[in-house]
């Protein structure tokens, strides 16, 4: 048996693809190439080609891969107020931990493809709470928005600068109207969890009826 057929029997199209897709979550697109695919492995470029096909084919199944796990949305919770609360969590959760591939899924069009599935178990959400037309689609739209929006704000403040003065530093009793423990609160850092999960709760309640 030759070196190259013990790579492809070593080797399965799963493998690779997980492999890859391990390269860009951690280092970005740029950084998959199918030597560096390969060494990762222990295997020869050519066996890498044999499974998954060139760079562009590569990235084209790892676009699908997550567009089918981002459709893996499932409600809980005893209301539908609450389930449209989970919908919200879980979709926050998937699009922070697929930082990189959410952007090459955009890069191909397939955003709206890949967020259908959410809005989906929205929209249900929002039918069984009795929301009808444009209420209900005023209400899954704004859930939606209020999730990607915040997501956008949480990755622009991680990849900025550190701040000189930062929050601890610009408020005092004074700026906060003669109010200490507000100045406290807003001198600490965000707890980004926390203010989502209240955030969407206010929406959704404003939205959902009871």
């Amino acid at each position: 048996m030759t070196t190259r057929q013990q790579s492809r029997q070593q080797l399965s199209r799963e493998a690779v693809l997980a492999a890859a897709e391990e390269l860009v979550r951690e280092h970005g697109p740029q950084a998959l190439t199918m030597r560096r695919l390969a060494t990762a492995l222990g295997a020869a470029v050519t066996a890498i080609y044999w499974h998954v096909g060139n760079r562009e084919a590569l990235l084209d199944e790892l676009v699908q891969r997550t567009v089918r796990e981002m459709g893996q949305i499932t409600a809980h919770g005893a209301t539908p107020a609450a389930r449209a609360e989970s919908v919200a969590l879980t979709l926050r959760r998937k699009l922070r931990a697929h930082p990189h591939l959410i952007a090459l899924v955009h890069e191909r069009g397939l955003t709206e493809l890949m967020m259908l599935p959410a809005q989906r178990a929205l929209v249900h959400e929002a039918h069984t709470a009795g929301l009808r037309g444009e209420a209900a689609a005023e209400a899954v739209r704004a859930v939606q928005v209020q999730v990607v929006g915040f997501v956008l704000v949480e990755r622009n403040r991680e990849r900025a600068p550190r701040q000189h003065p930062g929050e601890p530093e610009l408020w005092d009793a004074e700026t906060a109207e003669q109010d200490p423990p507000l100045a406290a609160a807003l001198g600490r850092p965000t707890d980004p969890d926390r203010l989502f999960a209240a955030s969407v709760r206010a929406l959704v309640s404003a939205l959902w009826p009871c």
